[in-house]
């Protein structure tokens, strides 16, 4: 198990899922990924559920309120970025273009956080660890591996992440398509490419993709769990298969199953 004690600056850290119906959802990712929910009081009938693999964290997800629905919020997960100050990267990503959705604030004692809308209208949140750092297993079977942008102006996107990160990138094809990686330091952690044209009504978004052992059981089991199948499950040359998958409520992620090395 590869158990993490402390995010760089500009890492994927956490993933979070807003859901209409908690119950639900731990559910079906208990049955998908083997995830154990520990419920965290967080108001009157409110909490926030911590998704865990042996005892250690790797993501949450909580009911979204009659608000978030009112506003016409679907399900989704949302991908948390480390940063050292996020009171200067909300600042800074505004100065880029970007809208800060929610003021950094803090989360207990736990950390502080604002949530960003990127200029082409994908939304993340930062994260400036005290207590918590994010997830404390990677690397393993059901833990987050990859993050992906799907932007309607790619050029866009790569100018404000860069400046806002540091990432750098580079570019490739995933399948048939242009593909670019995004790394952060000496290590790729990501990717984004532009949103297909009969996608145009989608807005630009970061999906999550988790780690599987066999993406093909995954898919399936996840229809039975009463899931779907966005994207069947597709070889990548080189690279290995991967799946696109909505949960019961409409939340969409994906599944990753590296290539073997020969």
């Amino acid at each position: 198990m590869s158990t993490v004690e402390k995010y760089s600056p500009g890492s994927f850290c956490w993933v979070e899922l807003g859901t209409t119906n908690a119950k639900a959802a731990k559910a079906f990712y208990g049955g998908l990924f083997g995830w154990h929910p520990n419920d965290m009081p967080m108001g009157p009938d409110q909490f926030y559920t911590m998704l865990q693999i042996d005892g250690k964290e790797i993501g949450a997800l909580y009911q979204m309120d009659e608000n978030m629905r009112r506003m016409g919020i679907p399900p989704h997960w949302l991908e948390y970025i480390a940063v050292a100050n996020a009171d200067e990267a909300a600042a800074r990503a505004k100065a880029l273009g970007g809208t800060v959705l929610k003021d950094a604030f803090d989360v207990f004692d736990a950390g502080r956080m604002a949530v960003i809308q990127d200029p082409t209208g994908a939304v993340f949140a930062i994260w400036q660890a005290n207590r918590h750092i994010g997830a404390r297993i990677t690397g393993e079977p059901h833990t987050l591996c990859w993050s992906e942008l799907i932007t309607n102006n790619t050029a866009k996107s790569i100018e404000f992440y860069t400046k806002l990160f540091g990432w750098t990138t580079r570019a490739g094809l995933a399948s048939t398509r242009e593909y670019t990686e995004i790394w952060n330091g000496d290590r790729p952690i990501g990717g984004l490419m532009q949103m297909a044209a009969e996608l145009v009504d989608i807005p630009s978004h970061w999906m999550p993709y988790f780690l599987a052992i066999s993406c093909d059981a995954s898919a399936g089991k996840s229809k039975g769990l009463g899931g779907s199948v966005q994207v069947r499950p597709t070889d990548i040359p080189g690279v290995g298969r991967f799946a696109v998958i909505a949960d019961p409520q409409g939340a969409v992620f994906s599944l990753f199953q590296p290539a073997r090395v020969q």
